[in-house]
Order: C-alpha cells, then structure tokens, then sequence
C-alpha cells in the first residue's frame, strides 16, 4: 500500500472540499490514487461536507442522555443552520448518538485544536523522548511522533474517537455523512459529563464494565 502523504491529502482536501481525515482515509483505501480517492469521497456522500463547515450554526438541539439509573449523564448542544434541520429525525438521531458517545468513551474535548497548547507539547515530548529511546533511526522519530499524538486525540478528543456503533469511521466522519446528507453544516459545540459521586472519595465499583455495555 503507498504512503499516504500530507501532501497528496491537501490536494485531495482542495479538490473535494473534504475533511483531513476524511482525505486521508481515502487515500489509504485507494493505495494513495487521487482520482480514486475523489470517487471514493463522492460515493461516501462526503465531498461536500467539509466546504459546508464555515457556514454560521446558530439552530440545533441540546440533547441529553442517562444511563445506570441516574448515576451516569450527559449533555451536548449541536448546532446546524436551520429549525427544519433540527427538528429531522436524522439530526435527532445524531444528536442522541453523541451523547451516547459522550457517555460511553468519556471525551474530553469536542475538538484536537481546543486541547491546551501546553499539555500537547508535553505529550508530544512525552512521546519523542520514548522514541529516543527506542533505538528508531532519527528519519522515523517525526512520524512515529505523529502517529501517536494521532491515537492520543483519538482517546480525548471527541471528532477523532472511533464512532462506537461503527468503529470504521469517526465520529467525525460520521457527521460528515449527516452534513452530506442534510445539507447543513452541523458542529457539536460543546458537552458536559457527570459520573455520580465522581471525585469524592468513596469504595470503588466497576462503574466501567457496564459503561463498555454501552458500546456494544
């Protein structure tokens, strides 16, 4: 399979309109081919989606969910451009899935770009000095880096988790898909998540093992 470079996933992004991983993904389902990966967009209903994404989100829906009777909730507002939109099964449906998601695999942020600066380049460090370490020619450390700040964001950050009712994409890609399909630029803007008793000191429980349930 050919490598997918940061260069080929910026044509690909100008000449489509796509998300970066959206892109990216493409490429590497089409062994870095850029016509193909530009037909591999268009028939995934994603194209478009990432040329919608400036456009103002000022409707939507604040959704919530609540799991293990009461001791697990969440709430997000999701924002698109129109009431129509907002009051779609579609959007209702995604709405419900976020929230879900929020409460399955415990995000941190919506986005990588709100992650403070300060702790990305302490994980960044973190991860070059274990590379150091490795023994890995010097050429590899900037792509073994990135390649695990990837995985990083993909654990707190909630665009870039693997969506839990189809680990195939993300939950970005996921609401592409939805953008692709409504039309509508759609942004989650913002979430809070409370665990019941969640930083009082008290006798532990496997609060985890049900939450897992969750995603399967």
């Amino acid at each position: 399979m050919a490598a997918v470079t940061a260069g080929a996933v910026k044509e690909l992004r100008e000449k489509t309109g796509a998300g970066m991983m959206d892109c990216k993904k493409a490429l590497s389902e089409c062994d870095g081919d850029l016509t193909k990966a530009t037909e591999w967009l268009r028939q995934k209903g994603l194209s478009k989606a990432g040329a919608k994404t400036g456009r103002v989100t000022a409707e939507g829906a604040v959704g919530s969910y609540i799991h293990m009777g009461g001791k697990l909730g969440v709430l997000v507002e999701v924002n698109c451009e129109t009431d129509f939109v907002a009051r779609t099964e579609d959007f209702q449906e995604l709405v419900k899935d976020v929230a879900m998601q929020i409460a399955a695999l415990n995000p941190k942020y919506v986005r990588r770009e709100e992650v403070p600066e300060d702790v990305v380049a302490k994980e960044r460090e973190l991860y070059l000095n274990q590379v150091k370490e490795s023994g890995k020619p010097q050429a590899a450390w900037d792509k073994i880096v990135s390649g695990k700040m990837d995985k990083y964001f993909a654990e707190i950050c909630l665009l870039d988790q693997p969506f839990a009712k189809d680990q195939a994409k993300t939950v970005k890609q996921m609401i592409d898909e939805k953008i692709a399909k409504t039309g509508e630029n759609i942004q989650v803007r913002r979430f809070a998540r409370f665990l019941l008793g969640e930083g009082i000191e008290k006798k532990k429980n496997d609060l985890a093992a049900e939450i897992a349930e969750m995603t399967k």
